[in-house]
């Protein structure tokens, strides 16, 4: 029976057996294009740039709300970005409807 470890997910993976694993650390040793970086290396090395997106000044809102499904649907209809559409036309509502 082949060696398996379950993800946290589920999922079941098969290990590769030793010689399966040995061809395949030959086949690296084997590719011109690829090397062993040594620990010295390694340590040198360093991130580029920062991880993800850049902070915006005004972050959106995580917010559930439930809008009538026609209005969702028009939105959707106009394809990718619809939801910042939706937000572009609340904003411009929210323009001609300020309160004092």
């Amino acid at each position: 029976m082949r060696n398996t470890i379950k993800t946290r997910s589920g999922r079941v993976l098969e290990l590769p057996t030793p010689d399966e694993d040995a061809a395949i650390n030959r086949g690296i040793a084997a590719d011109p294009d690829t090397y062993e970086v040594s620990d010295e290396d390694f340590k040198k090395m360093k991130r580029l740039g920062t991880r993800g997106r850049p902070r915006l000044e005004s972050p959106k809102v995580l917010l559930s709300v439930r809008y009538d499904a026609d209005v969702v649907e028009a939105f959707k209809a106009t394809g990718d970005g619809w939801q910042t559409r939706m937000n572009d036309a609340l904003r411009d509502w929210l323009k001609e409807h300020q309160h004092a």
